[in-house]
């Protein structure tokens, strides 16, 4: 009689049929259950889901992250074989110790496992520390800051652990995360499981992830009145404590439940757990995201969480992490902001271009479904006045879009005391649909269009020179130092008295000039943190809408293509124009570069 077929098993069965914890790794080796903290078998049901292509796990410490980790990787090797990638921090210690401490115990004490990859000692065993093959595919660690071992082999299932520790770039090849996305892109069941504490608003990577995912929180019922709710220190509505103690006593620490007011003992924890489930608050994302603190952990008691606020309430390099690793939140760092109601006070009546102004210039951006264009005019020691800002709505793939650009672009605009401007100088971002953007420009950089790749390296200079040679597609792009350009901006945006650098803003709101326009110049903040042992100035995004600032940036850009002649005399300039119409414009100093010692290195 033919033996009937194991049955399929997804990865929290597998874990709670073969997985044995090592001693090593586990205060509590022995037989692997999910009933010991509930809320994995979620984790790890989503990890081993074929409908499911991507999960991101923002995680606190001591809730198993590990262990949910090995389990997957077991899973894989032993139900559904696949090459699997695994991408740690570094690969020396964190790649090497991963593979001994933990990938090797495992091995050895999942009966399951045993055999399925062949001893290291054996010979063309296939085992090496940082490489494992097994029969359909293979394991293989790789450091963050490891080009080669990035770029290499097709990858099915790839994990990225500790995301937000990861390197900016592997070498010079770019993003990290990027560069193992892609080794995944031959595979139509592709799995990609991206976990982190996370860290600083607007520059956790983990973050930007988790604002694309469905937002699980895990809910659990109050023993008392049987409410679900999540466990969270404090209240992110009211701000209100829902874990409390008594004055300077954090041994009596109990969890408030936010329907009853019951306090609830540490004693109910795992039958609340054991209760729980997750509940999705973005329901729409295809993307699974799972959000946990320590508070749900069966290893942490509530009065130690209490006693380590006490102990970091006062000290900012102690309350951080107490944030990051302890509630599994992001911090939100001090920093230097614009006051956008003091923008907003700042609008002024003026409809025509101000006589003071000597030339514009215009930056377009482009988003997925619009171009947004932006006229500033420039005045002495660089006096700027708001003049115009469209958003153009439409696919930027299409060419009505381009053509109601090229309106805009050679659209005249009155000046007070009679005649007419034109805008001199334009820069577009070639970012994002870099082929619409070269179509655009490669016919009108002698007119003084010209694309724009900007670049956030410090030190670097505003506006460097333009490739040499046209690229294949006949354009020549410029780079931009874009926080170099930043770090004119926002001290303008803070100057109080018009004058040398001051930006105006008219008081008419058509079109694109509205209080959403003038918000996005506070959409980014300017932060100091460590890197290297020294410290350095970063800019964060804290609301999702920042054109504005990038518009002045690639308008800014387009003055200094004008050369210094123009820069140093845009008083003069204002001065002596006439109230006759403008020519029709004249080449622009792109298609001429300036001689040498003409460009503006560094600002």
């Amino acid at each position: 009689m033919a033996l009937a077929p194991e049955p399929k098993l997804n990865a929290a069965e597998w874990a709670n049929t073969y997985r044995f914890l090592s001693r090593e790794s586990s205060a509590e080796a022995g037989k692997y259950s999910t009933d010991r903290a509930p809320y994995q078998r979620g984790i790890l049901e989503a990890c081993s889901d074929p409908l499911i292509e991507e999960v991101v796990w923002v995680s606190a410490v001591q809730l198993g992250k590990t262990e949910i980790e090995l389990n997957i990787i077991g899973f894989y090797i032993d139900q559904d074989p696949a090459p699997i990638l695994v991408v740690l921090p570094s690969e020396k210690p964190d790649a090497n110790a991963w593979s001994t401490d933990r990938i090797a115990p495992m091995l050895r004490d999942t009966p399951r496992l045993q055999g399925k990859v062949r001893d290291a000692q054996a010979r063309n065993s296939g085992n090496r520390i940082l490489h494992k093959a097994f029969p359909g595919g293979h394991l293989t660690l790789v450091g963050s800051n490891s080009p080669s071992g990035l770029s290499s082999r097709p990858i099915r299932v790839v994990l990225f652990d500790e995301i937000d520790r990861f390197a900016i770039s592997a070498g010079a090849e770019g993003d990290p995360v990027t560069l193992a996305e892609k080794r995944t892109s031959t595979f139509w069941n592709r799995k990609i499981i991206k976990v982190s504490s996370p860290t600083i608003t607007g520059l956790s990577r983990i973050e930007r992830d988790w604002k694309r995912s469905d937002q699980r929180y895990f809910e659990v019922p109050c023993p008392s009145c049987g409410h679900f709710q999540r466990l969270v220190f404090k209240d992110p509505k009211t701000e209100e404590p829902r874990l409390v103690w008594e004055r300077d006593r954090p041994e009596t620490a109990r969890y408030l439940c936010v329907a009853c007011g019951v306090l609830i003992e540490e004693r109910e924890k795992l039958r609340m757990l054991l209760a729980g489930r997750w509940m999705a608050s973005n329901p729409g994302s295809r993307v699974a995201g799972f959000h946990l603190s320590s508070l749900y952990s069966p290893w942490t008691r509530w009065e130690t969480i209490a006693r380590e606020f006490l102990d970091a309430k006062d000290d900012v390099t102690l309350l951080r992490p107490f944030v990051n690793t302890r509630l599994g939140e992001w911090w939100d760092e001090p920093g230097e902001r614009t006051d956008v109601t003091a923008l907003s006070a700042r609008r002024e009546a003026y409809a025509l271009v101000p006589s003071t102004v000597g030339v514009l210039t215009a930056g377009v951006d482009v988003q997925a479904n619009r171009l947004e264009l932006a006229v500033y005019g420039w005045g002495a020691g660089e006096e700027t006045w708001t003049i115009a800002h469209h958003r153009i709505y439409g696919d930027p793939e299409f060419e009505d879009v381009w053509q109601r650009l090229e309106t805009l672009l050679a659209k005249p605009y009155a000046r007070e005391g009679g005649g007419e401007f034109r805008i001199r100088a334009c820069g577009i971002d070639s970012s994002a649909f870099t082929h619409a953007v070269y179509r655009f420009v490669r016919s009108r950089q002698g007119r003084g269009i010209f694309a724009l790749k900007g670049s956030s390296l410090a030190g670097q200079a505003l506006l460097g020179r333009p490739s040499k040679k046209p690229n294949k597609h006949g354009v020549r792009i410029w780079p931009v130092g874009v926080d170099t350009a930043k770090d004119v901006l926002f001290p303008r945006l803070r100057r109080a008295k018009p004058g040398a650098g001051y930006i105006h803003f008219p008081q008419v709101q058509d079109d694109g000039l509205d209080d959403e326009y003038l918000a996005q110049f506070g959409a980014e903040k300017i932060v100091r943190r460590e890197s290297g042992g020294t410290w350095v100035r970063e800019y964060v995004k804290i609301r999702d809408r920042n054109e504005a600032i990038d518009l002045y940036v690639y308008a800014y850009a387009a003055l200094y293509s004008l050369g210094r002649g123009v820069v140093d005399h845009l008083g003069e300039l204002a001065a002596k124009r006439a109230p006759a119409p403008d020519a029709p414009v004249a080449p622009s100093p792109i298609a001429r570069p300036p001689r040498r010692g003409g460009w503006i290195r560094n600002w």
